[in-house]
């Protein structure tokens, strides 16, 4: 049987590993010796359990919706992450890095962020915590996520605009790991996704796994039973999908499908599709697939949406997709947009630029009537109105 979860190695298949400079190698074993005693302690579960809902509002609920099952003719909920406090599902990841940041004695914080949800959501643990917070965020993405910036901001993150690359949020990891190399003891890296080097993905998909954990309960109180026909979400780096995913990876017969950013189309050397046209390579200190030239030079990814503007892919995800566990679809700006208005306009839902890739790839997969779909709403729209409004006049 496959496995599908990290390894003692800190590999998925062919695919993760710690591919890290001399400087970050006591940073990041000091994190791989200690993160599994921490997140399994009594004391870290308890803090993290009482967070979640006291502060973030979980369980998020999981919503039957009346217009996406009439038009699929089968069973297709929503898993609304975007209910969470600060609106998307990022803010399990930071409320639990946060914890074991303070259990580890860091007292300084630092992120990097796209669309900004991951920024907002590590500012706003940084004020519950008092914790100095520093968010590296492309040039790019600040001027299309203004008002997460200003969020950032007023909760007391120091936001630094990245001029490097194309700006967005590749470069701004850059930037953030060039900051932990410089100041290695007294600093933790929260990053956002499933990306980065061991033990990262696998500690940002324990703390996202929330997500499958309560659709497991959910869906045993709705259906009587614990398993979907499908899941489905968004991948960038791809945390969401890994929450939403984890507790089902060993069910064979939960259906995986995930929605990568097309941009303006695969063939059209403006996309972020990079399970499509990726090649291994290394990228932010992990082994995965990665977008990249001829010489091994990567290729700047293009999405409308920030959160999905990232040449590479988590480890977890490259290998569901090369051992055909997960069927990845390419969904482009315009299916994206759609989408988009479309769930507003027929849900009174607005959903995130990211999260609508997730609904478009609906309209690509065959579903029977008795079928049972779960669709995870990864975050709200309130961030991508300029670009809505860009794109569509009401």
């Amino acid at each position: 049987m496959i496995n599908y979860l990290v390894n003692q190695s800190g590999f998925y298949g062919n695919f993760g590993g710690a591919y890290i400079p001399e400087i970050l190698h006591r940073c990041v074993s000091e994190l791989q010796h200690e993160y599994l005693t921490i997140i399994e302690s009594e004391s870290f579960k308890k803090d993290f359990d009482q967070l979640l809902r006291d502060y973030v509002g979980r369980p998020s609920p999981l919503y039957l919706s009346r217009y996406l099952s009439e038009k699929y003719n089968c069973k297709v909920y929503l898993k609304r992450e975007d209910l969470n406090h600060t609106g998307s599902h990022k803010i399990n990841n930071t409320v639990g890095q946060i914890l074991i940041a303070q259990h580890m004695g860091k007292t300084r914080i630092i992120a990097e962020t796209g669309a900004g949800q991951h920024g907002v959501a590590t500012a706003t643990v940084c004020a519950l915590m008092q914790m100095e917070c520093i968010v590296y965020m492309g040039k790019t993405d600040v001027e299309r996520q203004a008002v997460n910036v200003q969020k950032m901001k007023m909760l007391g993150a120091t936001v630094v605009p990245v001029t490097s690359g194309n700006m967005t949020l590749k470069d701004a990891t850059n930037e953030a790991i060039r900051d932990w190399c410089s100041h290695p003891t007294d600093t933790h890296y929260i990053i956002g996704s499933t990306v980065g080097p061991h033990p990262y993905p696998d500690l940002v998909s324990r703390l996202q796994s929330v997500i499958s954990e309560e659709i497991k309960v959910q869906l045993k109180e709705k259906e009587q039973r614990n398993a979907p026909d499908y899941l489905v979400a968004c991948v960038g780096g791809g945390s969401n999908a890994a929450g939403t995913i984890y507790h089902y990876l060993d069910d064979e017969s939960v259906k995986i499908v995930l929605a990568e950013a097309g941009g303006k189309g695969i063939d059209s050397g403006e996309s972020a599709a990079t399970i499509q046209l990726g090649r291994t390579g290394i990228i932010h200190g992990c082994k995965t697939l990665l977008m990249q030239d001829e010489d091994g030079q990567i290729v700047e990814p293009y999405s409308i949406s920030a959160g999905l503007d990232y040449p590479g892919i988590g480890p977890i995800h490259a290998n569901l997709a090369e051992t055909s566990r997960a069927t990845v679809f390419a969904v482009n700006d315009d299916e994206a947009l759609q989408a988009a208005y479309d769930l507003t306009r027929n849900e009174g839902i607005i959903p995130a630029l990211e999260s609508a890739h997730a609904l478009a790839v609906l309209d690509k997969v065959e579903f029977k009537e008795s079928d049972v779909v779960v669709v995870t709403l990864s975050g709200r729209g309130d961030k991508d109105l300029t670009t809505y409004f860009q794109y569509k006049q009401f």
